[in-house]
């Protein structure tokens, strides 16, 4: 780069720089109206993101037309979180197929762009790439929708004592699955509810869903079972709870139903808990897969507190 070229690509990303400051010092003017408040959530809704941003702005130094489309989409991203709330999750989870469409998608206009017989090949991925972008559009699914999670643990107690775990109310502690600790999921904090008998009912909260806006308070998220299936034995059994309402989980997936089902072994008694629920986010072949593994770490997750449970009980 020629030596007088250097100052006006300075000034630019200082005035980048500028940019994206103002933009969020009049989001946060909207949203918040004051600046008291600010809590934990908001530090991770606008304070990380302005800080990608910015880091963007500083560091690249993009010589390609994938590098120049990866920078603006991170600062876009960045842009986007404040506005998006709870559906940051979504933005997370899916900010890897974001990545990889807009790098391929440059990556093939370069190439058709320079012509020649590189050009003609890259063509023939427009097609493929407009079908996979339509998936959703009329109900339209490569995948199935409806999907299981199970998960499973072998606990060192009588049957008796996982049943009567599963009878009452457990103590929700934080999860041990990195991807459950990392992507900020409703997580239980606690359940009112007992008896392993058909009609009976549990009542599950969780952690409240929090907001921007000046002088909101946190929204309660719940979810309400009912069980509709029960057989209990002395060495096992099996509890079928269906999902009567819920606002935990209801923006990224339909939640159905959850089984337990529990029986004695020469080494204590396994107790596996599966969780039935349908997708609701295309495109299938990404979302599929990542709301499948979400819900077995979940479904484990169920297991190990439950096993815990019926452990103290022995």
């Amino acid at each position: 780069m020629p030596r007088s070229d250097v100052p006006s690509s300075s000034r630019a990303r200082w005035l980048l720089a500028g940019l994206v400051l103002a933009a969020f010092a009049a989001l946060l003017a909207l949203r918040i109206h004051h600046w008291g408040g600010l809590d934990q959530t908001a530090l991770f809704y606008v304070g990380l993101p302005a800080t990608i941003a910015l880091l963007v702005v500083f560091t690249v130094r993009a010589r390609s037309a994938v590098g120049i489309a990866m920078a603006g989409t991170t600062v876009g991203l960045a842009l986007a979180g404040p506005l998006l709330g709870e559906g940051l999750v979504c933005l997370l989870v899916a900010a890897p197929l974001i990545y990889g469409v807009v790098a391929l998608v440059a990556w093939v206009a370069t190439l058709v762009l320079g012509g020649g017989d590189r050009s003609q090949h890259a063509l023939l991925s427009v097609p493929l790439l407009f079908v996979l972008a339509l998936e959703g559009v009329a109900g339209t699914s490569l995948l199935p929708r409806a999907g299981t999670g199970e998960g499973h643990t072998v606990v060192s107690a009588p049957a008796e004592n996982v049943a009567a775990a599963l009878a009452a109310p457990p103590e929700y502690g934080a999860p041990d699955a990195l991807f459950l600790r990392a992507v900020p999921f409703p997580r239980p904090v606690s359940a009112v509810g007992e008896g392993l008998e058909v009609g009976d009912t549990r009542l599950v909260r969780f952690t409240p869903r929090r907001t921007l806006r000046s002088g909101a308070e946190p929204t309660p998220r719940h979810m309400e079972l009912r069980i509709v299936e029960s057989e209990i034995r002395g060495d096992g059994g099996r509890v079928v709870f269906e999902v009567v309402e819920d606002t935990a989980f209801a923006n990224w997936m339909d939640m159905r139903r959850a089984e337990a089902v529990w029986r004695a072994e020469d080494a204590g008694t396994r107790l596996t808990w599966s969780i039935d629920y349908e997708r609701t986010y295309e495109p299938s072949w990404y979302f599929g897969p990542i709301q499948s593994y979400a819900t077995g770490l979940a479904a484990e997750y169920l297991a190990a507190t439950f096993g815990s449970a019926a452990l103290g009980d022995s």
